[in-house]
């Protein structure tokens, strides 16, 4: 009997043993989601008559500051940034002022999400210190929404300007003072809001500050505004739209290419701007040409030896010499390149892109030729500021296309001719394009420029409308497009910017709400709304089984 029991203790004693020792899995609980809190501050939150230049904050956790420089929007700002302290891990913060603040003024520390806890980065979101000079906190606010005036998407970080309208008050602020509040887009939102406001009347101001220095720079940042001054309080939700503004004709200094050109950078627009080279009091021939890709005109010039040459310049008021010297250099030589290989597209003209221009063209030394060995009959036209051979004929679906250019055919400003040129083109079958008919409705004024862009804004195809709200692209290449209007007010066939200055808007763009889809064979109808503005939506999953309705050609 003792033994039996003996036997049973021993098996429940493995038994508890066996247990203990089962490996488990250690859970630490909940991830945390929550951001810090404010715990205490001195002095308080939403203090009045603030008299010290110094503020401490503690918070209920261990945090830490990221991107505060981007994320910190104080308002209105500060000649001398403020101290902040410690940027290592801790629970509080020490804000030392180093500005002289200005009397009866609400000012806001809004640090965005800049302050996160140390374990998770949970941030405390759009967390404020507001306090007072005067005897009470400004509260009223005013918002709206930034776009960009041309693209479809604004940029980030967009600063959004209040200036205080008084007896001192110049356009000119912008470029040289600070505003009296500021708010900021951040990073995911392109509407703002600007709070603790006092009364009164104000320039309203959006602005791309590539400085971060709260003053407008022409040359770099983006800007728009509201044409008349607005009065705090009122809740008119405000649009501002963003431009880069065409800066005034500005020309540097010649730089030497080769021994027959020059490269004459510039800032502006240079069309009807008047170059003139100079030997002495003697006027040299020259042609003066587009740089390609660059801000940039090339002087195109015959080689001759001399020490020094002397450049003027003339549009409107603007004028201007450079004397410069000038060394023995290698000449340029005539080079020529095609624009297409392999494929010509129907919408397009066989171009050749030449490296010098081209002053002597003779047809009778060029043949294009089908691949019947059948001659086409053809016409050329060249662009002399951008140095483009166009070549005009009727082509034909399922075609092979050569070009034969023969010697002397093409003869350069420097008397150069060219060697045998053989290109080889293809024309694809109809079916292989789609054709766009868009319908516009609701225009306000003609004229108009529709453009097909892809999603980076490159504009693939446009058509200008005078009267007709029909609007075709035929043949076109299958692709996903967006459709923008424009309405060209100054009817030169382009969109233009605005001028802060000048108090002139950009030219108004309307975007088609989503990307419209062309596809090989495909006849598409779109009616395009021009009342109705873009508004950018998270991107959707795509259902590729779904088909709209087909028809051949």
């Amino acid at each position: 009997m003792l033994k039996n029991n003996f036997k049973y203790i021993l098996f429940l004693l493995v038994l508890a043993m066996a247990s203990c020792a089962k490996r488990g899995s250690i859970t630490g609980g909940l991830k945390d989601t929550l951001g810090p809190e404010l715990k205490i501050s001195f002095p308080k939150n939403f203090s009045t008559d603030f008299k010290g230049n110094e503020i401490k904050l503690t918070f209920d956790e261990y945090i830490k500051l990221k991107d505060l420089n981007k994320q910190l929007i104080i308002s209105p700002p500060m000649k001398y940034e403020p101290l902040i302290t410690p940027t290592s891990v801790s629970k509080y913060l020490t804000i030392k002022i180093l500005d002289t603040l200005k009397p009866n003024t609400t000012y806001s520390f809004n640090f965005g999400q800049s302050i996160t806890d140390n374990n998770e980065g949970n941030p405390y979101n759009q967390f404020k210190y507001i306090f007072s000079t005067g005897a009470y906190i400004d509260s009223l606010t005013l918002g709206g929404t930034v776009k960009d005036a041309y693209n479809k998407e604004v940029e980030s970080f967009v600063s959004v300007m209040l200036y205080e309208v008084n007896d001192k008050f110049k356009d000119s602020v912008v470029y040289h003072e600070a505003p009296r509040y500021v708010t900021n887009t951040l990073d995911s939102l392109k509407t703002f809001k600007l709070e603790n406001l006092k009364a009164g009347k104000y320039l309203l101001v959006a602005m791309k500050d590539y400085g971060s220095n709260n003053k407008f720079n022409p040359e770099k940042d983006k800007i728009g505004f509201n044409k008349q001054f607005i009065s705090i309080p009122n809740d008119t939700v405000y649009e501002l739209k963003l431009f880069k503004e065409v800066l005034p004709l500005k020309v540097f200094k010649p730089i030497q290419a080769s021994g027959n050109r020059l490269i004459l950078p510039y800032q502006g627009k240079t069309n009807e701007v008047t170059i003139t080279l100079k030997n002495g009091e003697s006027v040299l021939p020259s042609i003066t040409t587009k740089f390609p890709k660059k801000d940039s005109l090339q002087v195109w010039y015959k080689p001759l030896k001399v020490d020094s040459l002397a450049l003027a310049f003339a549009k409107d008021n603007y004028k201007g010499k450079f004397t410069f010297k000038i060394k023995d250099q290698k000449k340029d030589s005539i080079n020529i390149t095609p624009i297409q290989a392999g494929f010509l597209n129907f919408r397009e003209r066989f171009t050749l892109e030449t490296a010098t221009p081209l002053t002597k063209f003779d047809n009778s030394k060029i043949k294009i030729i089908n691949k019947d060995s059948v001659s086409v009959d053809f016409k050329t036209e060249y662009d002399d500021f951008n140095q483009r051979l166009f070549f005009d004929f009727k082509s034909e679906p399922s075609q092979k296309y050569t070009f034969k250019i023969m010697p002397g055919a093409l003869t350069d400003y420097m008397e150069q001719s060219n060697d045998t040129l053989t290109y080889t083109l293809n024309t694809k079958n109809l079916a292989e394009y789609g054709n766009l008919v868009v319908n516009l409705r609701n225009v306000k004024r003609f004229p108009v420029i529709v453009e097909l862009s892809n999603e980076k804004g490159d504009v693939l195809a446009k058509e200008y409308s005078e009267s007709n709200t029909k609007v075709e692209f035929n043949l076109v290449e299958p692709a996903q497009f967006w459709l923008r209007a424009i309405y060209d007010d100054n009817k030169n066939k382009e969109w233009d910017s605005g001028n802060y200055l000048e108090k002139r808007q950009a030219e108004e763009v309307i975007y088609f709400s989503t990307a419209v889809d062309v596809r090989a064979n495909w006849d598409v109808e779109q009616v395009f709304d021009l009342s109705i503005p873009y508004s950018p939506e998270p991107k959707k999953k795509v259902d590729k089984k779904k088909k709209p309705v087909q028809s051949g050609f």
